[in-house]
């Protein structure tokens, strides 16, 4: 059997399933726990990746009240093209697919989950995880000279909850450098550091920007 008759049969089985293969797509977008790519999600439902792409596409419009693809909705009307959005939606992030709640219903969702069930960041860890995303790959030294204080207990903590890691080690001194993972990307929501807010319009002046340079390179 070629490969592309196993494809065929693979997806002939899926849509055999209640919903087809777009039906097994989303069950199994239900249960991962981290981001998927396409091409991982292809391989677990053997199906090329384009058939998967298009279902997610498929999917996300759904999610967002928008259930027929654009060139059709002048043959069923605006009004049959869109329903309510979902509490949920599919994006892509941090390199790959999964399912989220909905940004709008963020407090509704926080009044939920009980408070003290999650522990959240120190006001330490978050300024100490923000000098480490802007400033990767960078070492605990470093990170120390900016915040002015020791960070090793609070780099423990960060490696421990996965939002930073290993990056190797700093070819002068043989310090470990850090950067953060790509649990920390699907935290923020991004895709990539490149998209992390610009410091520059909340700084409130460049004076002593060589200071803040010499002292970071420590």
């Amino acid at each position: 059997m070629s490969e592309q008759d196993a494809v065929e049969d693979g997806l002939a089985e899926l849509e055999a399933l209640p919903g087809g293969a777009r039906a097994a797509l989303e069950a199994v977008l239900m249960v991962i726990d981290e981001p998927a790519t396409s091409e991982e999600l292809a391989a677990g439902l053997n199906v090329t990746v384009a058939v998967v792409e298009d279902l997610l596409q498929d999917l996300q419009r759904e999610y967002s009240g928008y259930t027929v693809k654009a060139p059709d909705v002048d043959a069923v009307g605006f009004a049959a093209a869109s329903t309510a959005p979902r509490g949920f939606e599919l994006r892509n992030v941090a390199g790959g697919w999964r399912i989220y709640s909905r940004s709008e219903f963020a407090d509704i969702v926080g009044r939920f989950v009980l408070e003290g069930q999650t522990t959240r960041l120190t006001q330490a860890a978050l300024e100490t995880l923000a000098v480490i995303a802007y400033r990767q790959p960078v070492s605990r030294a470093r990170v120390s000279a900016i915040r002015g204080v020791n960070v090793d207990s609070v780099v423990r903590t960060l490696t421990q909850r996965g939002l930073i890691e290993d990056s190797g080690n700093d070819p002068e001194s043989g310090a470990v450098l850090y950067r953060t993972t790509s649990y920390f990307l699907e935290r923020m929501g991004i895709g990539s550091v490149a998209e992390l807010p610009q410091l520059s319009p909340h700084l409130p002046g460049l004076e002593g920007i060589d200071e803040y340079y010499d002292a970071s390179r420590m």
